[in-house]
């Protein structure tokens, strides 16, 4: 398999992903999210070097994908196989992931996939009525199987029982140039302290926000509406 990235205008190659290495096929219907730390993949840029966060990642993958492969299966692409020893998932795809493809053919969400909203807004409706919180709002965290979106990226779910998190919990696997967009945030919701306990439904909030430059609106204010 090959390494995956996306082809950002005026950026390039970006890596798909910052705590796994991202593999796919040479006939892109095969996905492989690697919980391995490759330095040739993260071209030294690697964020998540710590063991145990890898480790506890990877469990929050493994539990939250199963959840919704075995209840919500249109919602998830086709799990193939999970290597426990090896840490790979592989997944069934068809083509590049919905964020690359409107950047290949220089179009709009909706010229992609007309109901991306409708279908997006029932998937986190599923997330808020299952008791969990999945902090993965990004496009290139779905991919596009006979018209529907399917999630990847469960590394990033909690329990809503949890209730609190960091942003050290969470900042080894942000982008640099997201967490700068995020600061102003950040003073928003009076978050100063990276050690400051921040109650879940109110880090939701501070998520959703930050996408408010990848989404319209609209969009993001349904989905606020619905937590």
């Amino acid at each position: 398999m090959n390494y995956y990235y996306n082809n950002v205008p005026g950026k390039g190659l970006v890596r798909n992903n910052l705590i796994y290495t991202s593999l796919i096929n040479d006939e892109k219907t095969v996905f492989c999210k690697w919980y391995f730390n490759d330095t040739d993949y993260h071209s030294g840029m690697n964020k998540v070097t710590d063991p145990e966060i890898m480790e506890n990642k990877w469990n929050r993958e493994v539990e939250y994908l199963m959840f919704m492969s075995e209840n919500y299966p249109d919602y998830v692409p086709e799990v193939l196989d999970i290597d426990l020893e090896k840490r790979k998932i592989f997944l069934r795809i068809d083509g590049d992931d919905f964020w690359q493809q409107h950047y290949d053919k220089n179009c709009t969400f909706d010229e992609v996939l007309p109901d991306w909203q409708e279908q997006l807004l029932e998937l986190f409706k599923i997330y808020r009525d299952n008791n969990f919180y999945k902090f993965s709002v990004h496009p290139s965290s779905y991919f596009i199987v006979n018209g529907r979106l399917k999630s990847i990226n469960y590394f990033f779910c909690h329990a809503a029982s949890e209730e609190y998190i960091t942003i050290n919990q969470i900042r080894s696997h942000v982008s640099d140039e997201r967490f700068e967009s995020a600061q102003p945030l950040l003073n928003k919701y009076s978050i100063t302290d990276f050690d400051q306990k921040i109650p879940l439904a109110m880090f939701n909030n501070i998520i959703i926000d930050s996408f408010q430059s990848n989404y319209p609106k609209e969009f993001i204010d349904k989905l606020r509406d619905i937590f």
